[in-house]
């Protein structure tokens, strides 16, 4: 009798424990907290595509918005500042049928990035990164666009978790 009512305690403390314990564990934690804010400014663009350094810088920001770990902020205020250049975009074939036609096409978005920490005036980390996107060869320039959506969402996102976590 007495071992079940120790159980049924136990059963009852341990999950408000752990969930009390899981509640204090954040990704900002392992940000400097003098780091508060983040500028993004338009990202360059050394290719002849047209509107896509806007695209990226607007992925970026909804990113950094979305996971609300910094602030956005201009870059004269900010803490760290965020730098880009579009290196390139480059088509190449991606999955072949049996009649060894294109099924599909990969869009390769090529990025140099540099996060500087503006506080302590010194670069946090500076990577070129490439990710890339997927589109039917006959279908058009809807679907190109599709596909370097695609890839520019992926290196928003990696540059996110590059900049909150410093894994």
């Amino acid at each position: 009798m007495k071992s079940e009512r120790q159980r049924a305690v136990w059963l009852l403390i341990l999950p408000m424990a752990l969930l009390v314990a899981c509640g204090f564990y954040s990704f900002s934690g392992s940000l400097a907290p003098h780091l508060r804010t983040i500028a993004v400014p338009l990202f360059d663009n050394q290719t002849a595509e047209f509107g896509v350094s806007e695209e990226m810088t607007d992925w970026i920001i909804d990113e950094f918005s979305q996971d609300n770990t910094l602030k956005i902020a201009d870059p004269a205020d900010a803490d760290i500042l965020l730098e880009g250049s579009i290196a390139t975009v480059d088509d190449r074939a991606g999955a072949f049928d049996q009649a060894e036609q294109v099924q599909d096409v990969r869009v390769y978005v090529t990025v140099a990035v540099t996060c500087t920490d503006q506080i302590k005036r010194e670069v946090m980390w500076k990577e070129r990164l490439t990710q890339w996107g997927t589109y039917e060869p006959a279908g058009g320039p809807e679907e190109r666009a599709a596909g370097i959506a695609q890839a520019i969402e992926k290196i928003s996102q990696e540059i996110l978790n590059k900049t909150v976590s410093g894994w």
